[in-house]
């Protein structure tokens, strides 16, 4: 069972993935920390994430424990990835991957949840379970502002919010695979749901999935 989840930032892509594969035995794929991962290589060596060799050169010279490191939890990383995702080589780079971890799962695990912008249309089209996660960017900016804050980051709410819209659009308007959802994909708006509705709401469509 492959189980493909979609969205924007701070639409709660990784905290409904988390808990879903907790939940039914699978394993768990972030698939953002590929892009920060490679991002942040970028930054870290004083490179500009939207130069293409550069950008490529890091996804293709990425290796599993540069995703253990705590910068890629910062808002200069998500900005890096926003960037570098843009870029076809480095998709190109990091798609076998991906693929490899939906189809191939770690021993033990009965399938895989993977979450990011584009597992439903381009990744994992075969995905038997695909989920859009939406929100308005109003909401999705005040809980990347709390999330922020909780990290101690003296964040200003109309900066959060610009750089919210700036990468929905990036994200959006980009040549190759733009976010939207997938044909066949389960649009699920978490504006007005906390964690566990959302929770609730997607296992509820995964079982019915799963009974045929």
């Amino acid at each position: 069972m492959i189980i493909a989840i979609d969205g924007p930032a701070a639409a709660g892509k990784g905290t409904l993935a988390r808990r879903l594969a907790a939940h039914l035995g699978y394993a768990y794929l972030d698939t953002g920390l590929l892009y920060r991962a490679t991002g942040w290589r970028v930054v870290a060596a004083g490179g500009d994430p939207e130069d293409p060799a550069a950008a490529e050169a890091a996804a293709r010279a990425l290796d599993p424990a540069d995703l253990d490191a705590p910068a890629l939890r910062g808002d200069e990383a998500a900005q890096a990835a926003s960037k570098v995702s843009a870029v076809p080589g480095v998709r190109a780079a990091l798609l076998a991957f991906q693929r490899a971890f939906a189809h191939h799962p770690p021993a033990g695990y009965g399938g895989a949840v993977l979450d990011g912008r584009d597992i439903g249309t381009v990744v994992c089209r075969d995905a038997p379970v695909k989920i859009f996660l939406t929100a308005s960017v109003d909401s999705r900016a005040e809980r990347r502002l709390k999330e922020l804050r909780r990290r101690g980051i003296d964040a200003i709410p109309a900066r959060v919010l610009q750089d919210m819209k700036e990468r929905d659009e990036r994200d959006m308007s980009r040549a190759d695979a733009p976010l939207r959802p997938a044909d066949d994909a389960f649009l699920l708006d978490t504006t007005d749901k906390d964690a566990d509705a959302a929770f609730a709401v997607a296992l509820g469509h995964i079982l019915k999935i799963a009974a045929g």
